[in-house]
C-alpha cells in the first residue's frame, strides 16, 4: 500500500501568482494615465487659453504619432499624440488650448481630454485587470484551501493506519492463542523425516 506523501499535495503553477501581480500593475498604471489625462483636462477647463498651432508630423503606423508646434509668451513648444481633425496635413492650422498656469498641459480645442486614446483606454483595461485579478486571486485562494482539506485529509488516513497497525500487532497473539501456525508444523514434521 503507498502512502501519500508530503510531495504528492497538489501545486499551482507560478502562473496564477505572475498573472496577478501584472494584472495589478496594469491596473494601477492605467489608473494613474488616466488620472493623470483628467488632471490636465480640469487643469485646461479651469482657464483655457486658445492658440493656434501648426501640424509638423502626421501619424503613420505604430510608434509614430502626430506632432503640433505652437508659440505661447514668444516661445516655440511642442505637442504630440493629439488628435487631428480629419484630413489634416502638415503645415496646416490647428486650434489648441492650453492651461494659463500650464502651457505644457495643451488639447485640441474641440476634445476633453489632450489624449483621448489615453482616457478610453484606461476605461476599459482597469476593470478587465481588475477582474483578472480579483480572478487569479481567487483561484489561488481556493487552491489553498483545497491544500489545507488535502493535508488534513492525509493526516487522517495516516493515522488511522497507524492505530490499525498498532491494533493489528497487539492482537497477534491473541489471534493464534499462542499456537505456532500449522503449516510451520508440517514443515517441521517433513525436516525429521
Amino acid at each position: 500500500m503507498r502512502y501519500p506523501s508530503a510531495s504528492a499535495a497538489p501545486r499551482i503553477g507560478r502562473g496564477w501568482y505572475l498573472a496577478a501581480v501584472l494584472s495589478a500593475v496594469v491596473a494601477v498604471g492605467m489608473c494613474l494615465l488616466g488620472w493623470r489625462q483628467s488632471e490636465l483636462a480640469d487643469k485646461i477647463g479651469a482657464h483655457p487659453v486658445q492658440v493656434q498651432g501648426t501640424v509638423t508630423r502626421l501619424p503613420g503606423g505604430s510608434g509614430t504619432y502626430s506632432g503640433i508646434s505652437y508659440v505661447v509668451n514668444g516661445r516655440q513648444r511642442s505637442a504630440e499624440d493629439l488628435p487631428l481633425p480629419p484630413g489634416a496635413k502638415v503645415g496646416d492650422q490647428v486650434c489648441l488650448q492650453h492651461a494659463a498656469g500650464d502651457a505644457g498641459a495643451v488639447r485640441v480645442c474641440d476634445q476633453t481630454y489632450p489624449q483621448a486614446a489615453g482616457v478610453r483606454m484606461a476605461q476599459i483595461s482597469v476593470p478587465v485587470a481588475v477582474l483578472f485579478c480579483l480572478l487569479c486571486v481567487l483561484r489561488i485562494r481556493r487552491h489553498h484551501r483545497h491544500t489545507a482539506r488535502w493535508t488534513e485529509r492525509r493526516n487522517q488516513v495516516l493515522a488511522t493506519v497507524a492505530l490499525a497497525t498498532e491494533a493489528l500487532a497487539e492482537g497477534m497473539p491473541a489471534i493464534t492463542d499462542g499456537k505456532r501456525s500449522r503449516r510451520r508444523h508440517k514443515a517441521a514434521r517433513r525436516a525429521a523425516r
